[in-house]
């Protein structure tokens, strides 16, 4: 791949990245109009992100004709499995908010849905599936700059949980790492959107199903579970690899800049 190319890659994948944030300012007023049509509201939430989404599935595209849109935003892989792998992975989570924590008092299925399988679905396809991976595939950056890019965005997403400064630190710091660990899964998966996608629902899910708190912050027991979670997901996945003999994609040679087969521009 000739640099050229790896540069046209990051070029339109922010372009088109922008033109999905400016555009999502009018999500609800997409959506309103949605709901009229549907009459169900789930399904119009859905659709607005996805019609949303348009710019960044043109980009997929752009960015390489030959190779198939699905396969690009690593969609490509084994459902199940990823299932499986993601409720491993935050059984921490699900079985510490069964034993310490009340279920929510404002249970609404929909709603729940909505905020954890379809944006745990959304956020890893824009996110990791587009604004990483095209980058990290297409191009010679590596890990460290291509995360940071895209974890930022994606950080800067849920300062709007709060407007206290020590909170805003807090919840960009936990949204961050969070960031780093679905690009990392991503990337060691090789390029199974899947796991991440599954993992980010099921932490959602203990959001919202148990009262735990209204934050992505969260208070200290919550976040010690959320650690744990973290914690599982990395050691399987990395033990994993080594008794399959595989090693792992994210190392001192990716770390910054690339100079493998594989994404280089």
């Amino acid at each position: 791949m000739k640099l050229e190319k790896g540069l046209r890659a990051i070029i339109i994948t922010v372009i088109c990245f922008s033109i999905y944030m400016f555009s999502k300012e009018y999500f609800r007023e997409i959506k309103t109009a949605l709901d009229k049509v549907t009459h169900f509201g789930l399904l119009s939430y859905l659709l607005t992100y996805m019609i949303l989404g348009i710019p960044l599935f043109v980009g997929t595209y752009l960015i390489d004709p030959a190779r198939n849109i699905y396969k690009s935003l690593g969609l490509n892989h084994n459902l199940l499995r990823a299932f499986g792998y993601g409720l491993l992975f935050a059984l921490p989570m699900l079985l510490g908010g069964l034993l310490f924590f009340d279920f929510t008092s404002e249970f609404n299925v929909q709603n729940i849905i909505a905020g954890s399988l379809i944006i745990g679905f959304v956020e890893e396809l824009f996110f990791r599936g587009f604004l990483f991976g095209q980058i990290y595939n297409n191009s010679r950056w590596g890990f460290i700059p291509v995360i940071v890019l895209g974890a930022i965005v994606f950080a800067s997403g849920h300062l709007y949980q709060s407007q206290d400064p020590g909170e805003l630190i807090g919840i960009f710091g936990v949204t961050f790492m969070g960031a780093v660990l679905f690009a990392w899964l991503f990337v060691e998966w090789n390029d199974n959107l899947w796991v991440p996608i599954f993992l980010h629902a099921f932490m959602n899910l203990t959001w919202h199903i148990f009262e735990m708190d209204d934050t992505a912050l969260g208070g200290i027991l919550p976040n010690v579970l959320r650690a744990l979670t973290v914690a599982l997901a990395i050691v399987f996945t990395i033990v994993y690899k080594k008794r399959k003999g595989q090693e792992l994609l994210v190392n001192r040679s990716t770390l910054i800049w690339r100079n493998g087969d594989k994404g280089k521009g």
